[in-house]
């Protein structure tokens, strides 16, 4: 079979993930086996780095250094947050005429799986031989088609341990602690805060995410219901959460606070920025509605959870290489663009394989434009995530930290 021959780039885009660099590396070592790939360029912060022509010479870095850089969280090329129209992608795709650039993998999420659409289709246009492939990363994990998304399950996995050691706490000085945790329209990443529960008492007691309305009375019943049959409550919520209007909370707490709204690139409004007044916002309700309740506590997560260096899932850590592997498999196999989607495999045990799928898939023109947590991992109240969430999830994720507690307690004199 004959292949193109020419150069490669390969980018990174987006919000970091504990695991994307084990996506480059896989690009990197897949490349280094094929001669017709005659160099790999990494672009300096993803697309923003091709247009200015700033690239990392790929093919001559050391084995040692390549297996320390997979191990390293974050973007080890820069990410950017640009979001490329078509006259910037034009500037893009006279950057790899001018490069001879055969192959382009792109490390990202959603909009990065839109900038490879729209170059994909200018190099189409222009009759210029270009292999386009999409690497998914997110830590929301809510691309569309792919079972689960690399970065989810390490990004989980601090999760879930953040709130063990959380529900220790509230267990030992007892009161309200509220966490708030990243996830604009999806919420998988708070949802995995169930898998804390090791006991039939531990929290998080409520869950809320962005699939469900969130309203303030109704939350204030739940914590006073909560504090009331266990004498605390810990509550994790997803930054993402709306009124029944679909208006997103953070975003109305900082009108109501007269807060400036930063807005990202796409135009939409920095819900991380505004999670702290949220978290204080909602703190501030329960101390003045529950007067029964003494002790409250909200902490915002942040970028905490994206890119915690020495503690990541290795089943994470693997898919996310095999997913760079196979991106450069597929973009020799025959004359297709696409993006590398992880398929669960029918199993007794847990596996996973891969497919290469549409970039319009991934990328629609149409709503829905993200996925969601399903119905069925929901409660019917709204303010929590069953327990059979923790099938879907547990296998990313991996091994948690165990903790002892003391089983009897003694009462009267001892003998």
């Amino acid at each position: 079979m004959s292949h193109l021959v020419g150069n490669a780039v390969v980018g990174q885009a987006g919000g970091p993930t504990a695991v994307i660099n084990q996506s480059l590396i896989g690009v990197i070592q897949e490349t280094q086996k094929h001669s017709h790939i005659q160099r790999l360029l990494g672009a300096r912060h993803g697309v923003r780095g091709v247009i200015n022509e700033e690239f990392y010479d790929l093919m001559r870095q050391p084995d040692n250094m390549l297996e320390l850089v997979a191990q390293t969280p974050a973007a080890a090329l820069g990410a950017t947050r640009d979001k490329p129209d078509e006259e910037y992608c034009e500037r893009i795709l006279n950057t790899f005429k001018k490069y001879d650039v055969r192959y382009f993998f792109y490390i990202g999420g959603n909009d990065s799986a839109q900038t490879a659409q729209i170059i994909n289709r200018l190099a189409t246009n222009a009759k210029y031989d270009l292999r386009v492939i999409h690497i998914p990363k997110t830590i929301d994990n809510d691309l569309l088609v792919t079972d689960h998304c690399p970065g989810y399950g390490s990004a989980a996995k601090f999760v879930a341990s953040a709130f063990i050691g959380d529900n220790l706490d509230n267990r030992a000085l007892k009161g309200v602690k509220i966490n708030i945790l990243m996830g604009r329209d999806a919420g998988f990443l708070t949802a995995a805060s169930i898998l804390a529960r090791q006991r039939p008492d531990d929290g998080p007691h409520l869950v809320y995410l962005p699939e469900r309305p969130f309203g303030i009375d109704r939350f204030i019943k739940d914590v006073e219901e909560t504090h009331n049959q266990f004498g605390r409550c810990l509550v994790a919520i997803s930054e993402g959460i709306r009124d029944d209007h679909g208006i997103p909370w953070a975003e109305k707490v900082q009108v109501m606070r007269k807060e400036g709204m930063e807005r990202d690139d796409f135009g939409n409004v920095q819900l991380s920025a505004g999670a702290g007044s949220l978290a204080d916002y909602l703190s501030a309700e329960i101390r003045g509605r529950c007067r029964t309740i003494r002790r409250v506590r909200a902490d915002t997560f942040g970028y905490l959870q994206r890119s915690f260096p020495g503690f990541y899932s290795e089943q994470d850590a693997w898919e996310a290489r095999l997913v760079g592997q196979m991106a450069v498999s597929y973009s020799l196999a025959a004359e297709h663009d696409g993006s590398v989607a992880l398929i669960r495999l029918p199993s007794t045990t847990y596996a996973v394989g891969t497919k290469l799928v549409a970039l319009q898939e991934v990328a629609p023109s149409k709503p829905p434009f993200t996925k969601v947590l399903q119905d069925e991992y929901i409660n019917s109240a709204g303010n929590n995530v069953l327990n059979n969430f923790r099938e879907y999830v547990g296998p990313l994720v991996g091994d948690l930290p165990k903790i002892g507690w003391f089983e009897q307690i003694a009462q009267g004199p001892l003998a």
